[in-house]
């Protein structure tokens, strides 16, 4: 039996993350994927839908045909002149800082055993100091009459197509759903996008959820707002399309169906009983470590579904196995859904902030009315931050900018670092620039709390 001081099982972003973070410290390392090494970011969401979405907003201003769109998402995804892509990048590595790799399917059969068994069905057994589990999530397909028959997208189809369909229904308003809606409705693809929920985005500011549909509907997407689909059948009356019809009425209709419902997890099969967990009731409130010696990172350990907050548990994980004094921060994870213009929060909205029990107010500027904004002829825009009265620190912001992924970023460091306001007020900000109306808020929040006139430079 090959030992090790971590068998890592997966080998996306958070897995790669913790075989890296290892390795610097000396300890020996087995990462095993039954699929593809750099896992779903690297080849079916973050990497090509943000290829896609590029190329979507340069063809609205300027032409970039689908067909440059596709071959350069292939050349992204490393898939040009072939089906599939290849890994082998990402693989050596992996090897190149001395893991070891292995292909096939990982359970767990103990404390500390891992079996892998490859597909050839020859088994083999690692023995390990922890276990960290990184498998992260597939698209969840909902039981819908007549879903499965119209052999529906998830997030895989949708961002490796290479041809355009001619109309298209996007089940599900998240990141998934809106970026992908964008981008087949900016190629001239009649898209439709139905959501259970009154508003897009519904766990972000509400602010941003009013933005991104507004950009959607700008893009021409239709959307069904408050609607869940109850049944998918073929429309006799129009080719080879599928009508979804929605509860309380009403139909939408497309040649294909992006289902963006939200994500399972897979845990079932792992062997964590083996260890005495419940696979159908892990925690998933990011706190990693979940039995002795078995750590729980990516999207299976929550809070959040994103790759930075993967990379980060991966790190982490690594850290507290090594005995390092150490626990996880949530307080500052970003979000970023990149439409045009970016829609980006960190932190919490008003309304959490004083359920929380904070003693908590909210600024915002209008990015449309920013010196950046005229510059850019922006339509529309915010900036909002949210502030403790108390400790006279952020609690939370959210932007709609059109680089509004890195301002955010501001607003991130402070959270986590708890930077007082009144250093806020005093930075630097190049002008003209986003930033720049962040600073314009930092001086107006210190004015309201020490009662004075609130002035907001542009």
């Amino acid at each position: 039996m090959d030992r090790f001081e971590f068998v890592i099982i997966g080998a996306g972003a958070a897995g790669e993350a913790a075989a890296n973070a290892a390795r610097k410290r000396g300890a020996s390392v087995a990462i095993v994927d039954r699929e593809l090494f750099g896992g779903s970011c690297a080849f079916w969401a973050c990497i090509p839908s943000k290829s896609l979405l590029h190329a979507a907003t340069e063809h609205r201003h300027g032409g970039y045909r689908w067909q440059r769109a596709s071959d350069r998402r292939d050349y992204m995804i490393n898939r040009v002149g072939r089906d599939w892509p290849d890994d082998s990048g990402h693989a050596r590595g992996l090897e190149a800082v001395g893991a070891r790799l292995y292909r096939g399917v990982a359970r767990i059969v103990g404390p500390n055993q891992v079996e892998v068994t490859a597909a050839d069905g020859t088994a083999q057994r690692l023995a390990a100091g922890a276990i960290i589990v990184a498998t992260g999530s597939q698209s969840k397909v909902p039981e819908i009459e007549g879903l499965a028959a119209a052999n529906p997208w998830t997030n895989r189809e949708a961002t490796s197509t290479r041809e355009l369909p001619r109309s298209l229904v996007v089940l599900g308003g998240g990141a998934t759903g809106i970026e992908m809606a964008s981008v087949f409705a900016r190629y001239g693809v009649e898209t439709a996008l139905v959501h259970s929920h009154d508003r897009l985005l519904e766990r972000d500011h509400a602010r941003n959820s009013e933005a991104a549909a507004r950009i959607l509907r700008d893009d021409g997407v239709e959307l069904r707002l408050g609607a869940r689909a109850t049944r998918v059948r073929p429309n006799s009356g129009d080719g080879d399309a599928y009508v979804v019809e929605l509860d309380g009425g009403g139909w939408v209709e497309g040649e294909r169906i992006l289902v963006a419902l939200g994500r399972t997890f897979g845990l079932e099969s792992l062997g964590l009983e083996s260890v005495g967990l419940d696979p159908k009731s892990l925690p998933r409130d990011g706190r990693l470590r979940v039995a002795d010696g078995v750590y729980v990172i990516g999207d299976p350990a929550g809070p959040e579904l994103f790759t930075h907050v993967g990379h980060y548990q991966g790190e982490l994980a690594v850290r507290m196995a090594l005995g390092d004094e150490i626990k996880p921060d949530y307080r500052a994870i970003p979000r970023a859904v990149y439409l045009e213009p970016e829609v980006a929060s960190v932190g919490m909205d008003l309304e959490q902030a004083r359920a929380a029990g904070a003693d908590a107010f909210e600024l915002v500027a209008d990015f449309a009315t920013t010196t950046r904004g005229y510059e850019l002829e922006a339509a529309f825009g915010h900036l909002a931050i949210v502030v403790d009265r108390a400790t006279e620190t952020l609690l939370g912001g959210s932007m709609v900018a059109p680089d509004a992924s890195a301002a955010i970023h501001e607003i991130v460091l402070a959270i986590h670092a708890r930077i007082p306001l009144a250093t806020l007020a005093t930075m630097l900000h190049a002008f003209p620039s986003t930033s720049r109306a962040l600073g314009g808020l930092y001086a107006d929040a210190i004015a309201q709390l020490r009662g004075e006139p609130e002035r907001v430079p542009k």
